[in-house]
């Protein structure tokens, strides 16, 4: 029986047969015990004290001196004010790790039949994926790969904002500054290639707003004046009216972007069940707005427009339909959240987007809800901070933006200077190397932004996040790397369990008792859509595998069978929980460094 749920039963029996008192065992509190107490698993006594009505150092005691009597595994406790410190027996800690943790099934979960969309990446095609994405891209591949683990059938999708004025920016400066400049005769990736004709309208079009401001227009008239703008606004009607030349001329760009999009994904690692595109479901929406109107959550202004009253919740009044019938973004967000629920029917849907669109999320759920949507309780937003550079916040139009591919390759070469330097990889082919340094690289860049907390903004420094030491990608991955080293060199046998009667140095308890909670880490971070937490379990393991090392002599040398088979099992589990824990994250540990 697990000690954490004898503890439970156990606790509510004294409760019963010290006090006559009926206590619910989910008012039972265990919690690790603090590393400077004695003991592994502490009773917070302060919910029991209602019951026994006595001070908390007495309930305590009482109910030390009954668990050390009643349940087998506990040998002694201490009582720090109104905590109850518990010594376990190391038998059941050795036996954990004979039958439950070396288990081929530890750290999986059964599927539970709940179905969760994770919606991430949701790029625009006028322009490369740039820092910012790929702390989304990271995020929303991460979480899927959590709540997979976890049990739930996941589907990952990626709405693609592929219409817009912004994409007829790029498409108008390229038919008028391109030549014909294609991905081919350029040696561009397709997206770079969008995304400079991009930066070249925006260049053109401030050159005419000074020109405008010169002859006596004042900054906002020339603006909406300036012929750029204008001929980009006449794209977007040619485009919504179906103008074929319009439409293949942002098909063939647009192609040009995918192909980009698609090998800045694979170098991410990152990938999608389906694409939803904009194009296709802009006019979504409107529907839902007649049944809103019908059930009296919409109402009509004078001038036709439709809006929602949100005034009562704390919020605004909010447009759902503009006056001449056109839509506004939350129309669509509320057509395409009904779209997805009829193709997927899924339990939960997470939308990975950043904390700049709060309200707007906020707002969609509230009106779903309204609607009626049994659904809509399942939606959740997953807002993240920006990230920073050393240099300062990222921009986009002026061309200064970090851009994702341009960030990969740079923590590839960071990766091959570092590694070089220590001279340890003199034996690899140069296909092992490439890879190796591809692994390290990625890895470094994937924790350092999945290792904090979603909602905080965070300032990436590349060269600190390379680092063989400290709580970065490439310290676990050495670690790992370490531990099937030991393993190769000790020709270890799996499967094979060492004796009860084991007597576990410290760092060894240490070991097993944090080893265990691997299933308990991945459930909480899947429940809370946080890699950051497993993350940070995983750098506690490889820390605490390396504490190990040291302060064992040498595995290999060890002359006791049980002792060396049990270090081993040690090893392997280590390394078993660094591998599959890094793979939920989206990191490949090498099995040699």
């Amino acid at each position: 029986m697990n000690i954490e749920r004898n503890l439970i039963t156990a606790t509510v029996a004294a409760v019963k047969e010290i006090y006559n008192q009926d206590m619910p065992e989910a008012q039972v509190n265990l919690q690790d015990t603090r590393a400077e107490f004695e003991g592994q698993i502490t009773l917070v006594v302060f919910p029991v004290v209602r019951f026994s009505k006595k001070s908390p150092e007495a309930t305590a005691n009482d109910l030390g001196a009954y668990l050390v009597e009643h349940v087998e595994e506990v040998t002694a406790f201490n009582v720090i004010k109104g905590f109850l410190n518990l010594s376990i027996a190391e038998y059941y800690w050795v036996n954990l790790l004979n039958t439950d943790l070396l288990a081929p099934s530890f750290g999986t979960f059964k599927p539970n039949g709940n179905k969760v969309m994770v919606e991430y990446s949701s790029p625009n095609t006028n322009k490369p994926l740039h820092l910012g994405h790929v702390r989304n891209n990271l995020l929303g591949y991460s979480v899927a790969e959590l709540l997979k683990a976890n049990g739930h059938e996941v589907y990952k999708v990626n709405l693609v904002n592929d219409r817009g004025i912004h994409i007829c920016k790029s498409m108008l400066a390229w038919q008028k500054f391109g030549n014909g400049e294609t991905p081919e005769s350029s040696g561009l990736k397709g997206d770079h290639l969008v995304g400079k004709y991009y930066v070249i309208f925006d260049k053109e079009y401030k050159k005419e707003i000074e020109t405008l401001k010169l002859s006596g227009e004042t900054e906002e008239e020339a603006k909406k004046n300036a012929p750029l703008i204008k001929e980009a606004q006449e794209m977007l009607l040619a485009w919504e009216a179906g103008n074929e030349e319009v439409i293949s001329l942002w098909k063939m760009m647009n192609s040009w972007v995918y192909a980009g999009f698609d090998i800045s994904y694979k170098n991410l690692g990152v990938d999608f069940d389906k694409y939803y595109y904009e194009s296709n479901t802009y006019l979504l929406g409107k529907d839902t707005v007649d049944e809103g109107l019908a059930k009296g959550v919409f109402f009509k202004k004078e001038d036709g427009s439709v809006w929602i009253d949100l005034t009562a919740d704390g919020l605004d009044e909010k447009l759902v339909l503009r006056a001449d019938g056109t839509s506004v973004y939350i129309t669509q967000d509320l057509g395409t959240a009904q779209m997805k629920y009829d193709d997927f029917g899924m339990d939960e849907s997470i939308y990975v987007v950043g904390n700049e669109q709060d309200y707007h999320f906020k707002v969609l759920f509230l009106i779903l809800k309204k609607l009626g949507k049994e659904w809509a309780q399942g939606l959740h937003h997953l807002s993240y901070g920006m990230v920073d550079l050393p240099s300062g916040k990222m921009k986009s139009r002026e061309g200064t933006v970090v851009d994702a591919d341009d960030l990969v390759a740079e923590m590839i070469e960071t990766a091959r200077q570092k590694t070089e330097a220590l001279g340890k990889t003199n034996d690899f082919s140069d296909a092992e190397k490439e890879q190796l340094y591809y692994n390290i690289g990625l890895g470094a860049l994937k924790y350092f932004l999945l290792k904090v907390e979603p909602k905080k903004r965070l300032l990436f420094d590349p060269s600190e996040s390379i680092d063989f030491q400290g709580n970065t990608g490439p310290f676990i991955q050495y670690t790992h790397a370490r531990s099937k080293s030991l393993l190769n060199k000790a020709a270890y046998k799996e499967g094979v369990k060492s004796e009860a009667s084991l007597i576990l140095a410290p760092t060894e308890l240490e070991m097993v008792i944090l080893l265990s909670k691997y299933p308990v880490e991945i459930a909480a971070a899947a429940k809370n859509y946080s890699p950051a937490t497993l993350a940070n379990y995983l750098y506690e393991v490889a820390k605490m595998f390396n504490k190990f090392y040291h302060e064992t002599p040498p595995i290999i040398k060890e002359e006791d069978e049980q002792v060396k088979q049990h270090r081993l099992n040690l090893s392997w589990l280590t390394a078993n929980i660094l591998k599959s824990g890094m793979k939920i994250l989206g990191i490949t540990v090498p099995e040699r460094m």
